[in-house]
């Protein structure tokens, strides 16, 4: 075990950091109305990946197990009656940035349908993914994340799970490193700094995504808890109850929305942190509240994945 260091921390799986259980304040209500209201939540320890899966992770998983993720297999016109026939062929969404200032309300104004488009083409069939094996893989619906944590031996965390890990133990800062965004005017995430989606003044020094270890990690040792790539998670979205007004002392322990709603035509998932394309002036959700509901049969170019242990096996633990 390293000096210093604790017999849970020496039990972790390689690649994983250690989140203690506990009872926090989850939500948010400085923003947006999906985040509130802020109410108490426990849950118990768990182990989550450092940061992302990266492309080189997930390439090993398809290596040996010849997995297809969804962008790249044939569509089945009968799931979507009235789509344009030609956009009914393997691909994924890709961003387009702007010339000018657009309207923010139209979200095809910057992100277009591109046939090819995949985890290994991130930006369509004439690109590809070298150079990128540190970079977390995108362009992967949420049963391709389920798909690599069944095979990794791991699960995806809850919103509340997730939401615990990325403040890393600071009760109710903003972001996952505090209430300021730039601290000693140094940057902490991988955002959009400038004026979405056509001004990137890449103040952080990235256009698009950036390795996974390039920011400091948060206090439980985990990095790009928010920026960089959404993550999905296993809730449905639904909004929170306004009236649940949970006290700590009756937190309900281990919260799952394990069914979707009845209303929703397409299931979405939860997926939390926000990426490289929040920005003040649109989607500021680069904070450990912020949530947003993702369709199940989405892949962008700007959602991820990472993965947690809720239990470690002793032929997993790591050993120093």
């Amino acid at each position: 075990m390293p000096a210093g260091g604790t017999a849970v921390e020496a039990r972790a799986p390689a690649g994983m950091a250690h989140v203690p259980g506990g009872t926090f304040a989850m939500g948010c209500e400085r923003f947006y109305p999906e985040e509130a209201p802020v109410r108490h939540v426990a849950v118990d320890g768990f182990w989550m990946d450092r940061h992302p899966v990266t492309v080189r992770e997930f390439r090993r998983f398809v290596s040996e197990t010849g997995y297809v993720t969804l962008a790249e297999r044939p569509v089945d016109a009968s799931d979507y009656p009235d789509a344009d026939p030609a956009l009914l062929v393997p691909g994924s969404l890709v961003f387009r940035p702007t010339t000018g200032p657009v309207d923010l309300r139209d979200v095809r104004n910057w992100w277009e349908y591109v046939p090819g488009a995949d985890w290994q083409h991130p930006e369509g069939p004439a690109s590809t993914a070298a150079g990128r094996h540190r970079h977390p893989v995108v362009h992967v619906a949420v049963e391709d994340a389920q798909a690599y944590a069944a095979w990794a031996g791991k699960t995806l965390p809850t919103e509340a799970e997730w939401e615990r890990g990325a403040r890393g133990g600071l009760e109710a800062a903003l972001f996952a490193w505090g209430d300021e965004f730039a601290p000693g005017a140094r940057m902490r995430a991988n955002t959009w700094q400038g004026e979405f989606p056509w001004q990137n003044l890449r103040t952080d020094g990235y256009e698009g995504t950036s390795p996974v270890t390039a920011f400091a990690p948060n206090d439980f040792g985990l990095y790009d808890m928010t920026g960089n790539v959404w993550e999905w998670t296993a809730d449905f979205f639904m909004l929170p109850d306004r009236d649940a007004g949970h006290s700590a002392c009756c937190a309900p322990s281990n919260p799952r929305v394990s069914e979707p709603g009845s209303d929703e035509p397409i299931p979405r998932r939860v997926i939390k942190g926000g990426s490289h394309l929040c920005a003040p002036n649109y989607c500021l959700r680069y904070r450990p509240a912020a949530r947003q509901g993702e369709a199940v049969d989405t892949s962008t170019a700007h959602i991820g994945f990472r993965c947690i242990v809720r239990s470690v096996p002793s032929s997993t633990a790591a050993r120093e």
